[in-house]
């Protein structure tokens, strides 16, 4: 089976949680439309018929790419390092 394309799955996921806390603070229909859009992509992508599945596959692959010494529990800046989850 082929893999995705870690860069091309991070883009999405990225673009996935801006539009959902774009509908969350304000709800627009082409936002829906591009959230509905970036879903089914992703779930496409991830061989998923559902976003939370598809998320999490996702996360999983990112997490598959990344070294021990890139992995972080804690960053000075605040980050967590937590996944995109839905």
């Amino acid at each position: 089976m082929l893999e995705p394309d870690p860069k091309v799955v991070r883009e999405l996921l990225t673009r996935y949680a801006s539009l959902r806390i774009a509908q969350a603070e304000r709800e627009r229909p082409a936002t829906a439309r591009e959230l509905a859009d970036v879903s089914y992509t992703l779930c496409v992508m991830m061989a998923t018929t559902g976003i939370h599945d598809a998320v999490a596959k996702a996360d999983a692959l990112l997490a598959k790419g990344r070294t021990p010494d890139a992995v972080r529990t804690a960053d000075p800046d605040g980050e967590s390092g937590l996944s995109l989850a839905v």
